[in-house]
Formats: C-alpha cells, structure tokens, sequence
C-alpha cells in the first residue's frame, strides 16, 4: 500500500477516485502498475521510472501518429 502513494505521489499512476476516496484502477492503471514493479525489480529507482515512462508513453503516442499518417 505504502508503494501505491509513492507511486502516485510521483505521479507514476493517476488512479481515479471514488467519491470516498478510494482509489479505482482501470485496467490500463494496472498494466502500468505491472510495469513498474517490473523496472523496481531490475533496481531502477523511482525517479528513472517516471523517465523511461513517460519516454515509453511518447513512443506509443508517436506510433500511433505515425501509423495513422500512413
């Protein structure tokens, strides 16, 4: 539990709320969850995961921009 706000502290996962203030992950919440227990796991820190997200991220997004242009 003490990872989760870490994670989301660091804005690493951006779960959406119930109006109690649970936090409610979509399945989309849960691949990245998956992934960045993969990069902890290999001894990335933090900091470096919020990197090579958000560069995984910007490549999806660049994919998809290009495959639609073709």
């Amino acid at each position: 539990m003490q990872s989760l706000r870490q994670y989301e502290a660091r804005g690493l996962v951006t779960p959406m709320r119930s109006e109690g203030g649970t936090r409610r992950f979509s399945r989309e919440d849960i691949a990245r969850l998956r992934r960045v227990r993969e990069l902890v796991d290999v001894g990335a820190n933090l900091a470096s995961i919020g990197i090579i997200l958000d560069l995984q991220d910007e490549n999806t997004s660049l994919r998809y921009e290009l495959r639609r242009m073709q």
